[in-house]
């Protein structure tokens, strides 16, 4: 009966490299033979130099955290609740204070080291709240800030403030600048008071203001006094002729 018992055991204990049993009977940080964590992990962290410790129970797919993970304090109290795709946060996070009220959320999107691609909208120049199309843009396979967040009053647990965030982007009440038409640069920079005065002015609009008009009247040639003009006519075809200076002396 033992030597079956070992039989059915080989191969679960050659199939990994290391890992612990819960009082449960779980098995728990599964560690494979190419050195990756795998399947449920419990990951405790002591207090270091006036840092409370905390302890994290989650899920590892292929070295990276995945789904859901929830942090606590020693003492049990629920700290945080966070999801996760591709080792990088993805989703709604929520934070707790030790009494259990949340103090904040917040929202993250995962981009996929596979295809680290997004579609961007592209907006018209003289009107960059209409959007005329979409592109395929390469942007780092890092986790970005997406969606709304909430923060909390720590004493009465209220909501304060909320954000609104695109790609890492924090959205604002007025015209992105990012969003704004984009102008040809001028040799001298005017100053802050006169740029916020300023209108937005497309890129058509700024060419136009700097072509010369050619339809604009050509203006009128100064009119010659009657004796310049006598004089002008009968020395016509002098190549040399006298002028009186008022130069004394010799």
């Amino acid at each position: 009966m033992l030597a079956l018992l070992l039989l059915f055991a080989a191969p679960a204990s050659a199939q990994w490299k290391s890992f612990i049993i819960s009082v449960k009977g779980d098995t728990l940080n599964r560690v494979d033979q190419k050195d990756r964590q795998q399947g449920p992990w419990v990951i405790k962290q002591e207090a270091v130099r006036g840092e409370r410790g905390y302890e994290e129970e989650g899920y590892f797919r292929d070295g990276y955290r995945t789904g859901y993970w929830r942090r606590y304090s020693l003492d049990g109290d629920l700290l945080a609740m966070e999801q996760y795709r591709w080792g990088m946060k993805d989703g709604k996070q929520v934070y707790f204070d030790l009494e259990g009220k949340p103090t904040r959320e917040e929202m993250w999107r995962a981009v996929d080291p596979k295809n680290p691609y997004d579609t961007v909208p592209v907006r018209d120049l003289k009107d960059p709240n209409k959007i005329v199309g979409y592109q395929v843009v390469k942007v780092e396979p890092v986790s970005r800030k997406h969606g709304t967040w909430k923060f909390y009053n720590e004493r009465d647990g209220r909501l304060e403030a909320t954000q609104e965030w695109v790609m890492d982007r924090l959205k604002t009440d007025g015209i992105d600048d990012a969003l704004a038409p984009i102008t040809p640069a001028t040799s001298s920079a005017p100053d802050s008071a006169t740029a916020a005065a300023a209108p937005v002015k497309s890129v058509r609009e700024v060419t136009n203001a700097q072509r010369p008009d050619y339809n604009k009247p050509k203006k009128d040639k100064i009119q010659k006094p009657p004796a310049v003009v006598d004089f002008e006519k009968k020395h016509k075809g002098r190549k040399k002729y006298d002028v009186r200076t008022g130069e004394t002396g010799g």
